[in-house]
């Protein structure tokens, strides 16, 4: 019989994926992660994980499955915690849910269940995960859920072949609806509990005043661009990129620098970095007739730039750079040599629609090119390609 340690986080997904494997004739142990109880860091005076740790060990009852927990909270915060910090202090926009998936639940956790001699660890994922044969080798392939309304394949974009040897997705074929009507069926507590919210582990938590803890606060300007200020052609590109140099592929995928003459001042701010590309609420600034969006923030400077309406053309970029150091393929089979190009679907944050682009590889990263221009592309989010729903690879955005 086969072994299988199922995260369980006291959610229903987690709980039904464990009852699934049960069925499917595992051996099935339950595993809760603590992964946060840093007093130095106030999120609130709630204790989330306390709530979450009880469910998962009334459903192991339940079920009659072996219960324990394992205590992650030192490694969660050198691996996700500080590099949040260290990343929003450089202006930067990180995802900590990738990051968790790939250095907590994907390999801290999967190196505990295999000292319990586990075959595999399972999760709650919405995604799933076959498996073809390629010149005599066994690929992995990670695929969208059944439930496009739920997909969460892009959170474990990072994941390696050797991660997903060892993974089970066991709700991926299955919708939202249909997971809570088997957890009313057999009776689980967790059937009706809410989805968690805010931060992998954390818990719900107000970005601003979360990273005010470690950040101090620093008041800066607040300056408008008017929209014939920003550079950004909408015309399209009329150029054969396939032959494209890495100065042109640059022009098209480099960020908009401002300046403050560039435009006007309109307000202040409590600190540049707590802010990202693309966001509307927090700045507390009206009297315009169109909303106020950030455009571009400079920590150095702690300056924020601004423009009015979703449609101005500072919000908008034909494209994305990945350093070749921040390139990831969970298809190595799939990566583009230097010198070639691809076409993908290509997303910029979880639930956004894919978008057709072109990937273009070159001595010093990855190009990706749009075939229509992309709003609030942020320095530190992550991009993902697909091919049909298969996720092929991913890359910190330079």
């Amino acid at each position: 019989m086969k072994r299988v340690v199922v995260g369980m986080s006291g959610g229903v997904d987690s709980s039904v994926a464990a009852w699934l494997l049960k069925e499917q004739g595992y051996e099935v142990i339950g595993m809760f992660m603590k992964n946060w109880h840093d007093d130095s860091v106030t999120i609130s005076k709630e204790c989330p994980w306390v709530e979450d740790s009880n469910d998962a060990m009334i459903v192991a009852q339940h079920l009659g499955i072996p219960f324990k927990a394992i205590d992650l909270s030192k490694e969660y915060k050198e691996r996700i915690v500080d590099y949040m910090f260290d990343e929003y202090q450089k202006g930067r926009t990180p995802n900590p849910d990738v990051l968790c998936n790939r250095e907590i639940k994907f390999d801290i956790f999967l190196k505990a269940a295999m000292k319990l001699k586990a075959d595999y660890i399972a999760t709650g994922h919405y995604c799933r995960k076959d498996t073809v044969e390629k010149d005599g080798k066994t690929i992995h392939r990670l695929l969208a859920g059944k439930d496009s309304n739920k997909d969460q394949s892009y959170f474990l974009c990072q994941l390696t072949q050797e991660q997903l040897s060892k993974s089970l997705f066991p709700i991926g074929e299955l919708t939202k609806p249909e997971v809570r009507e088997i957890a009313r069926e057999i009776g689980l507590a967790t059937a009706d509990k809410k989805d968690s919210q805010g931060l992998c582990f954390i818990g719900k938590v107000r970005l601003p005043e979360f990273l005010q803890q470690k950040l101090e606060p620093k008041k800066g300007i607040v300056v408008e661009i008017p929209a014939d200020a920003s550079p950004f052609d909408n015309s399209p590109l009329g150029l054969d990129l396939n032959g494209a140099e890495p100065g042109t592929l640059k022009q098209l995928t480099a960020p908009f620098e401002y300046h403050i003459s560039d435009g006007e001042k309109v307000g202040e701010h409590s600190g540049a970095h707590y802010y990202t590309i693309g966001q509307r609420k927090g700045l507390n600034i009206g009297g315009t007739p169109k909303p106020l969006f950030i455009i571009d923030t400079d920590t150095q400077q702690n300056v924020i730039y601004t423009g009015q309406g979703e449609d101005h053309p500072g919000l908008y970029r034909r494209g994305l750079f990945v350093a070749r150091e921040e390139l990831h393929w969970v298809r190595e089979d799939k990566a583009l040599a230097e010198g070639r190009s691809a076409n993908y679907d290509v997303r910029i944050r979880y639930r956004q629609e894919l978008e057709p682009a072109t990937l273009f590889m070159r001595n010093d990263g990855l190009y990706i090119i749009f075939e229509r221009p992309q709003k609030a592309i942020a320095a530190g989010q992550f991009a993902v390609w697909y091919e049909g729903d298969e996720l092929v690879g991913s890359g910190v955005i330079a």
